[in-house]
């Protein structure tokens, strides 16, 4: 097999819907479907756990109010969180929430 031959058969191995989401404490929602925020809000927590990254934003956007709906019953019921709300002015207002992450140590 050539070098050729080898990229190839990797990028067909490769998932081109695979998204990596760097684990910062912010993460933006506008590419997901709200369908899929269970689980990736449920990775993306228990990530920042292991980073020892507690407080997170989550980026929703303000549009119909929708995604945010959605976000906070989600956050409501993760017992990964403490507390949520609408982040501060300077970091997105109504279109964004901070969430606490409780801190198991």
């Amino acid at each position: 097999m050539t070098p050729e031959n080898d990229q190839n058969s990797l990028m067909d191995i490769i998932d081109p819907d695979i998204i990596e989401i760097p684990i910062n404490g912010i993460i933006d929602l506008h590419t997901f479907n709200p369908r899929e925020l269970n689980d990736l809000l449920n990775d993306y927590f228990k990530a920042c756990i292991e980073k020892s990254i507690f407080d997170i934003r989550i980026i929703h956007g303000k549009g119909k109010g929708v995604m945010q709906k959605r976000v906070w019953a989600l956050l409501k019921k993760n017992p990964l969180v403490e507390s949520f709300q609408f982040a501060p002015l300077e970091a997105g207002s109504w279109g964004a929430t901070i969430a606490r992450l409780k801190n198991r140590s």
